[in-house]
C-alpha cells in the first residue's frame, strides 16, 4: 500500500536525499535527459531547505520514497524563475511555484499525479495569500531525434488540471545532459492557473 504524506518547512530535511535520488533517476529519461549528480542536487535543493513554507508531497511504499512533488513560494525561488513573472507584470509574491513531480515508472497510472497537484494547490490555498499556482517544463522540439517513439507528453494532463501554457514566459537553466559531460542551456516554458 502506497501512502501519500506531506511535509513542509524544516520537516522536509530528512527527505532531501530521497528527492535527489528520484530526480536523478526519473529526469534521466526524455525530455529532461538529465545526467544528475549529488553536487548539482545539493545546490538545486537548497531553495527548498531554506524556505519555511516549502512543501514536499511524498509517495511512500513502506519506508521507501517512490515519488515526490515539491512547491515553494515563488518569492523564495531562484531569480531565473522569478524574472519571467516580473517581466510579464505578475506579482512574484502572489505566485506559489510548483517544482518537480517525480514518480518511479512502476507507480504511474494510479492517480498520484493528480494527488500531487491536489495537495500542492490545497497547501497554497491554506497559506492564503496567493493568486496563482505555476510551474515550468523543458521545451523540446517535436522532431527531437532523442524522443522515444512511445513518449507521451504531460501537456494534456496539465491542461485538464486547468493550467495554461504561457509562451511569452520562459526561463533558462543549465544542467548536464546525458552524453555531453558539460552543462547545456535549456529553455523552460511556464504553465499557470488562477488559484480560486
Amino acid at each position: 500500500m502506497v501512502e501519500v504524506v506531506t511535509r513542509n518547512g524544516a520537516a522536509i530535511a530528512p527527505f532531501l536525499d530521497d528527492l535527489a535520488r528520484l530526480r536523478i533517476e526519473v529526469f534521466r529519461a526524455f525530455p529532461y535527459l538529465y545526467d544528475g549528480d549529488a553536487a548539482y542536487e545539493r545546490d538545486y535543493l537548497s531553495t527548498y531547505a531554506r524556505s519555511p513554507e516549502s512543501l514536499f508531497v511524498l509517495a511512500r511504499d513502506g519506508e521507501r520514497v517512490v515519488g515526490a512533488s515539491t512547491a515553494v513560494p515563488l518569492a523564495d525561488e531562484l531569480d531565473a524563475f522569478q524574472r519571467p513573472f516580473a517581466d510579464a507584470g505578475l506579482d512574484v509574491a502572489k505566485v506559489f511555484y510548483f517544482g518537480e513531480s517525480v514518480l518511479l515508472p512502476e507507480y504511474r497510472g494510479h492517480g498520484f499525479g493528480h494527488r500531487f497537484f491536489d495537495e500542492r494547490e490545497a497547501y497554497a490555498r491554506r497559506l492564503g495569500r496567493f493568486d496563482w499556482t505555476a510551474f515550468c517544463a523543458v521545451v523540446r522540439s517535436r522532431d527531437d531525434p532523442r524522443r522515444p517513439p512511445d513518449h507521451h507528453g504531460l501537456e494534456p494532463f496539465w491542461s485538464r488540471r486547468g493550467y495554461t501554457k504561457r509562451d511569452d514566459m520562459r526561463a533558462t537553466l543549465d544542467w548536464k545532459e546525458i552524453g555531453t559531460g558539460t552543462p547545456v542551456l535549456h529553455e523552460l516554458a511556464f504553465w499557470l492557473r488562477p488559484l480560486e
